[in-house]
Formats: C-alpha cells, structure tokens, sequence
C-alpha cells in the first residue's frame, strides 16, 4: 500500500512539473487542457494520439483567441457586429449570397476593397464592421476610423510632427475601415493623406469605405479633381459594392420618426 502511495505521488509530481515546463514554454493552452484531463480522470479513456490531439488543439485553439482577442481590442471597433446576427429579413438591397462570399476574406488576400452605401439607419456600419471583425478571426490586422477622427488626426498630427508615424501606424493594418465618408468636405492635407493611405493600400491590402453618399458623388466630397481621379481610380475599379436601400432600420425597430 506504501508502494502504491509513494509511486501516486511521484506520478502527482511528474504531471506538475509536465505543466511547470509546458507554462515555462508559454504552452498555456496546452497546460490547462492537461490539467483539465488529470482531473477528470478523462485521460485514462483516451489513446496517447488522442491526448496528444487534444493537446495541440486547445493550444492552437488558445493561441488564436488570444490573437482575436488582440486584433478585435486593436481595431478600435465602435461597437460588436458579426454575420451570425445579421438580419436578411429587412428591405434594404442586401444580398445574402454577396454577403456570404465575402465572408471568407478572400477579398483580404487579393486586395480588393469593399463600398458600403446607403442612407441614413439602414445598417452600413453594422455590415462594415461585421467584415472587420470577420478579418480579425482570420487573422487580419483591422482598423476601424469614422472618417472625421481620421481626418481630426491627420489634421492634428501635421501640426505636432507626429505625421509620418501616424500614416506608418493606419498602413500596417491589412484592413483598413473608413466610416461616415463624405459628410465633411475633405481640405488639402486630407484629401493628400488619403490619396497616400490609398495608395500604399492599392492591390495589396484592403479598404472598406461607409458612406451616406452615393459613390458618384465622392469626386466632390475629395474636391480637387485631380487627387479625386486617382484615389478613385484605385478604388472603384478593384471593389465589391454594397449599396443598400429603404428606410431607417432603426425606425422600423424602435418607432422612431
């Protein structure tokens, strides 16, 4: 019986030490799976395969919801939004299927960007936002920027020096968001930033742009006719449109006039 006791213990002290080492090796993942399984007792049900399965599952799973959670916290999303909520139910031109075959994130990797408009309520943040969060699960690096804060820090960053370091800190991101485009004006130092920020993103990562204005429009909210050729050049022709339609969403939930 003594045996028995002294060859239990030791058995207790060798699975802790497993878990010091696999911690010590930031396998935290893995470390709280093993744990779970000697607690349980589940790892006598299963084959070393399936223990050693189970074990690199719950660290990747580990590691890629740290990740999320760091891109998702990053981002800067003004509020959560997901395709698993997003309601087909509503008239507002929204097209399940296009909607589906982006949810993929090919788009991602080929560069393409993404306009979202339509008028006031009918859910275009929602929607871009969704695509943002849809990015971060895949492992994209997500910005998200109402267009006034955008601009309020491009503006403010040309006056303290800190120009270049902002432009370096929005282009490392694969996808870029833009919200609220178009209900300002954009003066010469913005219209100048987004033709640069535009241009670092062309073809190789992606822009989603929301906007109450029609895309036909944009060339006057830019304002010089040049600048405006060439940003919209770059994303016109190499995006997938969204345009929505119909009343306030907000008003059909809420009764609100």
């Amino acid at each position: 019986m003594l045996l028995i006791t002294l060859k239990g213990i030791e058995k207790m002290n060798n699975n802790n030490a497993t878990i010091d080492k696999m911690k010590s090796m930031r396998l935290h993942g893995m470390a709280e799976a093993f744990r779970n399984l000697l607690s349980t007792g589940n790892n006598a049900k299963l084959t070393t395969d399936e223990v050693i399965s189970h074990l690199v599952d719950s660290e990747y799973d580990y590691k890629h919801n740290r990740k999320l959670q760091r891109l998702i916290k990053a981002a800067r999303f003004r509020y959560q939004a997901s395709f698993e909520d997003m309601d087909y139910s509503l008239e507002r031109n929204l097209d399940k299927n296009k909607l589906m075959r982006l949810s993929d994130c090919s788009w991602v990797l080929k560069g393409e960007d993404i306009l979202i408009t339509g008028p006031t309520g009918v859910g275009k943040s929602y929607i871009g936002t969704a695509l943002g969060y849809q990015a971060c699960h895949y492992g994209y690096s997500t910005g998200y920027y109402s267009s006034s804060r955008l601009f309020a820090e491009i503006k403010m960053s040309k006056s303290d020096g800190t120009y270049i370091k902002l432009i370096n800190r929005i282009i490392k991101h694969s996808v870029l968001i833009i919200d609220d485009f178009g209900l300002e004006k954009l003066d010469d130092t913005g219209r100048m930033a987004l033709l640069e920020i535009i241009e670092e993103f062309h073809r190789r990562k992606s822009v989603i742009i929301i906007a109450q204005i029609p895309v036909s429009l944009w060339h006057e909210t830019i304002g010089d006719p040049t600048i405006a050729d060439a940003i919209m050049d770059r994303i016109v022709y190499n995006s997938h449109r969204i345009e929505l339609k119909g009343d306030s969403v907000r008003r059909k939930l809420y009764g609100i006039d």
